[in-house]
């Protein structure tokens, strides 16, 4: 078994946005300025970043909604005539951030190390915040963590968008954090057996663990290619900073094609344009994000990647991988292109990870999906799941079932579980919230727009400055924006109050509503 390691960056979103001053206002960039006001936006009695979308009370400076691990320090504030007096320590300052108050484990490991009170099965956002909310709010027993990786909560998303990221560069938390708080984390250990009668859980090596209270978040698997020759060498899936440092190592000044136009290959493809000799990313709709972004937003996109070197093939996917020496040398496609290739990138989608489930009891989908209700309670007592792997009810959209693969969604799910285990009765109500960068150019995306049937435009595609709003009959059910920040948060938070957006709200190009009181 693994030995248990007794275990930040910074926030994920920028302390420094709640920079508060007397008689300012929120203001819409206007479609033809060259930059845009990056205000953050007021609230309802709190802050949201206009970059990632996080939450902060800004009485306390508390995180109230992800993504993001630690809080804001609040000063005390003195306004005498035109002048603001903050008051603040020089160490809060340099910090830049605050960890909330936690409790520390009164009952370690030593002499009953075959039981825990919290098992939490994955270690990506959604199993670290439960564990350091369960902290955050008193809870004092022993938690363990368990994790496939070798390395300690690392940001995964991070991978495709850096692939030359070292693993420490990548850690949530150093490993002092976790031996302060006394989370304790099992590293390269394989649950394979959950016995839901006995509360108890079998790693792969034989060793057993009792549990009262689990969670379930194993994440996702990425999918692989079935074609001829997959088995040759320099063929990649993107699950861990050792994949993603081996990718950039080999493509240096060598050809690279990537399989999938979602939004993992298309960040690994902006990522390599600058150190591979050449990048084509092959894709089986007509444009890449098209059936998340819409046609012509797809295409946008598509066009700033042509623009910097990358060759893309559409509407084909690979017959076959060719090598020499084992190696791999082509790609072929089954429009009958052959695509010189020394490395391959696959992105193709992803499935549950949740085989080690299906004889326990607890109820998985068609999909493999676990369905979970607004508690993020299974259909087990005391076994509750979050993240990618699970299905859960969108408050907004009328508590529809539906999987969201989030890093933000993952983080407010870990939340809610740890506050149901301990009897909260907490709901799970966030807005999805999502941002990739590519080239430079930042994207942000809030809600829920599977099934959308129009797409209302504003601004200027072209110049890579717009607002595209994805409608469902007469509701707005998703915003994208490009260079149009922070009109994606202020969306977040219109949604998030319970208001709904109407189609003709849009359609005008007025944007006046947005700044509408308690909006």
């Amino acid at each position: 078994m693994a030995q248990p390691v007794t275990s930040t960056r910074r926030s994920a979103c920028p302390p420094h946005i709640l920079t508060l001053a007397p008689r300012t206002a929120w203001r819409l960039p206007s479609a033809t300025s060259r930059t845009s006001r990056m205000a953050s936006v007021l609230s309802r009695g709190r802050v949201r970043c206009p970059w990632h979308g996080a939450c902060f009370n800004i009485s306390t400076g508390d995180l109230e909604d992800f993504p993001g691990l630690d809080s804001l320090h609040k000063f005390q504030v003195k306004i005498e005539k035109e002048k603001v007096y903050v008051r603040a320590s020089k160490q809060a300052l340099q910090l830049q951030r605050r960890t909330k108050v936690m409790a520390k484990c009164i009952s370690p490991s030593a002499g009953h190390s075959g039981s825990t009170n919290v098992l939490i099965v994955g270690a990506g956002a959604a199993g670290l915040v439960c564990a350091e909310t369960l902290r955050q709010e008193g809870f004092s027993d022993r938690i363990v963590l368990c994790t496939l990786d070798r390395h300690l909560p690392y940001d995964r998303p991070k991978l495709s968008k850096s692939l030359d990221t070292q693993p420490e560069q990548l850690a949530l938390r150093p490993k002092e954090f976790f031996r302060a708080y006394g989370i304790e984390v099992l590293t390269e250990a394989q649950v394979v057996t959950v016995d839901v009668r006995n509360k108890k859980v079998v790693f792969k090596d034989g060793f057993k663990l009792e549990y009262s209270k689990l969670l379930l978040a194993p994440g996702s698997s990425p999918k692989n290619l079935s074609c001829k020759g997959k088995e040759v060498e320099n063929v990649f899936t993107i699950r861990t900073p050792e994949d993603a440092n081996r990718v950039v190592r080999l493509a240096r000044g060598r050809n690279v094609v990537v399989v999938g136009a979602g939004f993992l290959g298309m960040e690994v493809a902006a990522y390599l344009t600058e150190k591979a000799h050449s990048v084509s990313v092959v894709e089986l709709e007509e444009t890449p994000f098209r059936r998340f972004l819409g046609e012509r937003v797809g295409r946008t996109l598509m066009k700033m990647f042509e623009n910097n070197r990358v060759k893309f093939y559409m509407q084909t996917e690979v017959l076959e991988l060719r090598a020499q020496e084992g190696k791999l040398k082509e790609v072929v496609l089954k429009s009958s292109k052959v695509v010189r290739a020394d490395v391959c990138v696959v992105g193709i989608g992803a499935v549950p990870a949740t085989g080690f489930l299906r004889q326990s009891g607890i109820s998985l989908d068609s999909r493999g999906f676990i369905p979970v209700n607004k508690m993020m309670q299974t259909n087990i007592p005391g076994v509750f799941a979050a993240g990618d792997a699970v299905t859960f009810p969108l408050a907004w959209r009328n508590n529809r079932k539906v999987n969201i693969p989030h890093w933000q969604m993952a983080h407010a799910q870990g939340r809610v579980a740890a506050q149901n285990m301990l009897a909260q009765e907490a709901e799970i109500s966030t807005v999805p919230y999502l941002w990739t960068a590519m080239f430079g150019k930042s994207l942000r995306y809030a809600g829920y727009g599977e099934g959308f049937d129009d797409v209302i435009i504003q601004g200027d595609l072209e110049e890579l400055k717009f607002v595209a709003f994805y409608t469902k009959g007469d509701e707005v059910i998703a915003v994208a924006s490009m260079n149009y920040d922070p009109i994606v948060s202020k969306v977040a938070e219109v949604l998030g109050s319970g208001r709904a957006i109407r189609k003709r709200e849009v359609e005008t190009g007025d944007m006046s509503w947005l700044t509408g009181k308690g909006s």
